[in-house]
């Protein structure tokens, strides 16, 4: 197993390194991922149910709270730099390449993003009227927007689109990729930023 990490890892370091080194490497980069990852996935929960609770209780709009939820996913996902950058300023001694800094990101990205998904199956449980009440106000939008053929369509559209987001398993998958999507982005970003040889 531990070959198999020489290998795999080989991409991030130089001819010079040794597999003590690596496999030292790899223990601090986990720690550093696991720790910042958990971070992000407890802010995007914590973040997420205090959304939930502030829509509920000041009656906000849907569109106020996909504002709150991309908001909740952008502060969440800063720990994906500090993850970055902690890494690369008190364990690597000040270095980190592009592909390590961008992998440490991704790893975090991965950590919040599977948090995001279960939080979701967890609203859509205890909230189960959610989708019904979503495709009742946006048909409402859209008849108010739209007339005749192009309602139609639209309408014929929204409910494919209502039996498919209506399966718990899509819903993870949409929510979790969703913030996976915008990690990666900002993973990328900081691996642009934060990369010091």
């Amino acid at each position: 197993m531990e070959l198999f990490w020489y290998f795999s890892m080989s991409v991030f370091y130089t001819t010079e390194t040794t597999f003590e080194e690596i496999i030292k490497s790899r223990s601090v980069m986990q720690t550093t991922v696991f720790k910042y990852g958990i971070y992000a996935a407890i802010t995007i929960s914590a973040l997420f149910v205090i959304g939930w609770f502030l829509g509920k209780e000041l009656d906000l709009g849907y569109s106020t709270q996909e504002v709150i939820g991309y908001a909740t996913m952008l502060v969440s996902l800063s720990f994906v730099f500090f993850g970055i950058k902690h890494f690369r300023d008190k364990e690597n001694n000040g270095q980190v390449s592009f592909g390590k800094a961008l992998l440490i990101g991704v790893l975090i990205s991965l950590l919040a993003a599977i948090a995001f998904g279960i939080v979701d199956i967890i609203y859509l449980k205890l909230n189960p009227n959610f989708t019904t009440e979503y495709y009742d106000h946006h048909v409402a939008e859209l008849k108010a927007s739209l007339s005749g053929a192009e309602l139609d369509a639209a309408l014929t559209k929204m409910e494919e689109q209502r039996e498919l987001f209506s399966s718990a398993t899509v819903s993870f998958i949409l929510m979790s990729m969703t913030v996976f999507v915008i990690g990666f982005i900002i993973s990328l970003l900081s691996a642009l930023l934060l990369q010091r040889k």
